[in-house]
């Protein structure tokens, strides 16, 4: 969340395709949503085919095979598409994720989800298809680089040379732009120093050019501390701490007593949560953060205080609505630094934990004083785990919006002085009132509220924060109800709005959904919990027709 970015018809019968065959549906049955850039669909629903639950992966292929015509892939769909996961969901149905391929090479941001019910029909498509690779010309040409001369080719753009936090990637694709198809490599790039950046490249195969690029970084514009090179012990004895946040209020939270000290290590919530004290460096993870008496209020504390209560707050909401265990579903560990650099103003994810700034005391306070920073920047993790949306333009910002909605929805759930603003409680400490950005009105912070109104330029990774306003004031609609561009929505609640959201992220987004495939994938999300006919999915058709998505 850059504070520099602040101020800043569902469905239609399916023609043109038989569904006369055996087990396949009749046109009548089914609905989907077409992809203005490929003529494919994106998102196609109803009784698509019988099968069986043991067979939901050849149910698809064979659905896929028989339609093959529709979506435009060459080969089998056993060639044109990799699994990638499948799992049993919580209402029983099997979930299908694919990554579609040429000639087993993945094609960039080109993923589907498929949905197989209990009783073994084929539900839900979603996701684009990239139609007639065969037939590009682009691909004919193979490719005369290697991955590492990419890598190379991404550094020297980046214009110099980083301390990598991660180890650095290359790894062969095909990219789509403008209808051409071409090889190219997918360099990434984690770094701290001298600035921190996540950067994801394309590198055409062939030419060398830079044929795209972007930051993932996900970012959200005392006491003893840590010890230097000190790291969480191994063993010990779970007690409560005490403490006073950045915002002069006192929580209670799990530490770990071990050999004499009180360290900031929660081991009862999936694999742990930990949290660790930069000492105004850029080093990550810092020292874990250690204190002699379990009672931590000292100004120096507050920040660390903060991080690591809040991050078992956002755990909690997300296994206790949600039954996730961590962002991973899996218990993945949950690290916080504070207090890295000097009057840094900014908070991020790196991909692996969570970093705070300590703000400068004018345009931002501690940021880990803001329960719905913190929840937003995890929800980042949540959907990097899941739908993985592209950070750049509709998808990245519906990936933003993810994040302000859960973000909001935790700050609720936990009754922490909630509201529909977010990071208002770090946000200009001395002025009253104002937020990094509004969901009820969008454009308090000159955010688009409407689709016709929405920003089409490069800045902000194609506008990622600032479109974010047009589906967050969708989600406002859908749990508050009101009355927006002449168009009436009843609302369903702040839970009923969190189960559809969520239920849309982590099950039929992907990583390219626009906002129209999103409608569509957030219509059969509602669908799926309360039922076709039911005033949930009258709502969420009402709150996206209410910012122009259709």
């Amino acid at each position: 969340m850059k504070k520099g970015f602040v101020a800043l018809g569902l469905s239609i019968g399916l023609l043109g395709s038989s569904f006369s065959s055996p087990g396949f549906a009749k046109a009548d049955d089914v609905d989907f949503n077409k992809s203005k850039k490929y003529g494919t669909p994106n998102f196609v629903s109803g009784k698509l085919a019988d099968g069986t639950k043991a067979n939901a992966k050849k149910t698809l292929m064979n659905y896929l095979n028989e339609k093959k015509s529709m979506y435009g892939f060459a080969g089998s769909a056993e060639q044109a598409f990799k699994v990638t996961s499948k799992e049993v969901d919580h209402l029983g149905f099997t979930v299908i994720r694919l990554h579609q391929q040429y000639k087993g090479i993945p094609i960039y941001g080109s993923t589907q989800t498929a949905v197989v019910s209990e009783n073994g029909v084929l539900t839900a498509i979603s996701g684009a298809v990239v139609p007639e690779l065969d037939k590009k010309q682009g691909l004919k040409k193979g490719k005369s680089l290697s991955g590492d001369k990419a890598l190379k080719i991404a550094v020297r753009d980046l214009g110099f040379t980083p301390k990598y936090e991660l180890t650095p990637t290359s790894k062969e694709v095909i990219y789509i732009n403008d209808g051409q198809a071409t090889h190219a490599y997918h360099v990434t790039l984690n770094f701290l120093s001298p600035k921190p950046g996540n950067w994801s490249y394309i590198v055409d195969a062939q030419s060398g050019e830079v044929l795209n690029k972007v930051n993932e970084l996900h970012s959200a514009k005392g006491g003893k501390g840590g010890k230097p090179g000190t790291n969480p012990p191994s063993t010990g004895e779970v007690t409560t701490g005490t403490g006073t946040g950045v915002l002069g209020d006192t929580k209670s939270f799990n530490t770990l007593l071990s050999s004499g000290s009180y360290y900031l290590v929660d081991p009862t919530r999936g694999q742990g949560i930990e949290t660790y004290d930069a000492s105004n460096r850029t080093r990550l993870p810092g020292s874990i953060w250690t204190d002699s008496d379990n009672s931590l209020n000292e100004a120096y504390d507050a920040a660390a205080v903060d991080a690591h209560y809040y991050a078992g707050v956002t755990y909690d909401y997300y296994f206790d609505v949600f039954n996730r265990n961590s962002y991973d579903d899996n218990g993945a560990k949950l690290i916080s630094t504070v207090h890295y650099g000097r009057d840094y103003n900014n908070a991020f994810w790196t991909g692996a934990q969570m970093v705070y700034g300590d703000g400068d005391g004018s345009t931002f306070t501690s940021f880990s004083g803001a329960l719905d920073v913190i929840a937003h920047e995890l929800t980042h993790a949540v959907t990097d785990s899941t739908a993985d949306l592209i950070y750049q333009n509709e998808s990245g910002a519906l990936n933003e919006s993810m994040s302000d909605v859960f973000g909001t929805l935790v700050e609720w759930h936990a009754d922490n002085d909630p509201d529909w603003l977010v990071g208002e409680d770090i946000y200009t400490p001395g002025v009253e009132g104002d937020a990094l950005r509004s969901m009820a009105d969008p454009t308090i912070n000159d955010n688009p509220d409407h689709y016709s109104k929405r920003y089409t330029g490069t800045g902000d990774n194609g506008g990622v924060h600032i479109n974010s306003g047009i589906i967050n004031k969708a989600a406002y609609l859908l749990s508050e109800g009101g009355t927006h561009y002449g168009v009436t929505v009843d609302g369903v609640g702040k839970q009923a709005m969190g189960d559809i959201f969520y239920r849309a992220l982590t099950t039929y987004y992907t990583a390219s959904t626009n906002f129209s495939q999103a409608k569509a994938a957030t219509v059969q999300a509602a669908t799926d919990l309360y039922g076709a006919s039911s005033t949930q999915v009258q709502s969420v058709n009402d709150a996206f027709s209410a910012v122009g998505v259709e």
